[in-house]
């Protein structure tokens, strides 16, 4: 009888998530958290943070100077968010997958956006977009944890 072995388990993958002032204005952060949760990711930390400018400029450092930045900034300091590190197989499209297309308007059905948002901008959720900037956002927020 041959034994077989199964392949080791893949390494979990962390993510930043930044649950944005609307969805905490919406009371939106436990639909939010819920559908993290729901499909197995771990959060690992999570925090309600008031955004300042500074901050704002280092999160989104590579559009502070495009047309769209300035009420942007407005927006992400507009009120309190909860900024967390999830954690799970392929964490970082994962949670892209789950928040759906950028454009709440145009983001699919079942998705955060595609349920719970109707703009652009104000779109209720961001996740880091590959491993890099998760781990520079991680670094960012949650700079123990680094």
């Amino acid at each position: 009888m041959t034994q077989t072995s199964m392949p080791p388990a893949p390494e979990p993958q962390r993510s930043f998530v930044l649950i944005k002032p609307d969805a905490v204005r919406r009371g939106l952060v436990g639909a939010v958290l819920g559908r993290l949760e729901s499909k197995g990711l771990s959060i690992i930390a999570m925090e309600l943070r008031q955004v300042d400018g500074e901050l704002s400029d280092q999160h989104y450092a590579e559009h502070v100077e495009k047309s769209f930045y300035p009420p942007l900034r407005t927006f992400v300091t507009s009120g309190p968010s909860v900024a967390l590190i999830v954690e799970g197989d392929e964490a970082i499209e994962v949670v892209r997958l789950l928040n759906g297309a950028t454009d709440g308007r145009k983001a699919a059905p079942g998705t955060i956006r595609g349920d719970y948002s109707l703009s652009n901008r104000e779109n209720l959720v961001h996740g880091s977009d590959s491993p890099e900037s998760a781990k520079r956002e991680i670094a960012l927020w949650f700079p123990a944890l680094a």
